[in-house]
């Protein structure tokens, strides 16, 4: 009995001090294995998939940690690829909001892998706010409600965060919102011209000329007053644009034809 005894206390002993199982830190709880999967995802084009990635991760993270800026701006700009607009407007616009000084790791996710200085994700994510409701326009002779929004963020980008990578390509962008508002006023112009509504149509032109004065479509605009002008008697009116057509815009088609040499101070 007493070796049945030992021989049993043995055993047990050899049970309770085997070798002990080494912890695993589970990848499917793990956050950097999380940002890892979503950023190869986004890097691969796969935005659907990436977004499921970011946005579990901000659950994941603590609101301290500074990875979640960068899990809750990529989140919005896999919704702005995706198209899915209003979201990702939004959602730029809380990152912008909530993470302005944002510092963590530089990520290759943009320009061809090249890394991304992280100070600026505020900035950038003004940048994607704006652009997102710009894509919201998609043209200048609808409702251009989207793109005064995207102007508006575009300036406070300028003013928050200059001298940025995104506060330059953020003044590209509204060079071009304002070929588009000029395009607008300019279409918005002449449907009042064909229905001879001469001085509803000059605030259109002249608005282009004032506003957005940079734009392609100026000559076009004095071209047209021009032509208004002279449709209601403004003699001097005429003379005026003409003139600034031969001073800044001496190359423009119909100049010619439109404004004549003077052959005398009161000439129509």
């Amino acid at each position: 009995m007493r070796a049945y005894w030992l021989l049993s206390m043995v055993l047990l002993g050899a049970c309770h001090h085997g070798a002990p199982v080494a912890s695993k830190v589970d990848p499917e709880s793990d956050p950097k294995q999380f940002l890892a999967d979503a950023r190869a995802a986004f890097r691969r084009g796969s935005f659907a998939r990436a977004l499921v990635g970011f946005r579990r991760l901000q659950f994941e993270l603590g609101p301290g940690d500074t990875l979640l800026a960068e899990a809750r701006y990529y989140a919005a700009e896999c919704s702005f690829q995706t198209g899915d607009l209003t979201t990702a407007a939004l959602a730029f616009q809380k990152v912008a909001e909530d993470f302005p000084t944002s510092e963590f790791a530089a990520l290759a996710l943009l320009r061809d892998g090249d890394a991304f200085p992280t100070s600026e994700f505020a900035a950038l994510a003004l940048l994607r706010d704006g652009d997102a409701n710009m894509r919201l326009w998609r043209r200048p002779d609808v409702d251009a409600s989207s793109g005064q929004t995207a102007l508006a963020t575009y300036q406070e980008l300028l003013g928050r965060y200059p001298g940025t990578d995104a506060a330059a390509r953020a003044q590209v962008r509204i060079r071009q919102l304002n070929e588009w508002f000029a395009e607008k006023g300019y279409k918005t112009g002449m449907f009042y011209v064909r229905r001879r509504a001469f001085d509803s149509a000059i605030i259109y032109f002249k608005d282009i000329i004032a506003t957005y004065p940079d734009t392609r479509l100026v000559p076009d605009a004095l071209l047209r007053l021009v032509d208004t002008y002279r449709a209601i008697g403004y003699v001097e009116e005429r003379k005026e644009a003409c003139a600034n057509l031969r001073r800044y815009y001496p190359q423009t088609a119909g100049l010619d034809s439109r404004c004549p040499a003077e052959t005398s101070a009161g000439a129509p």
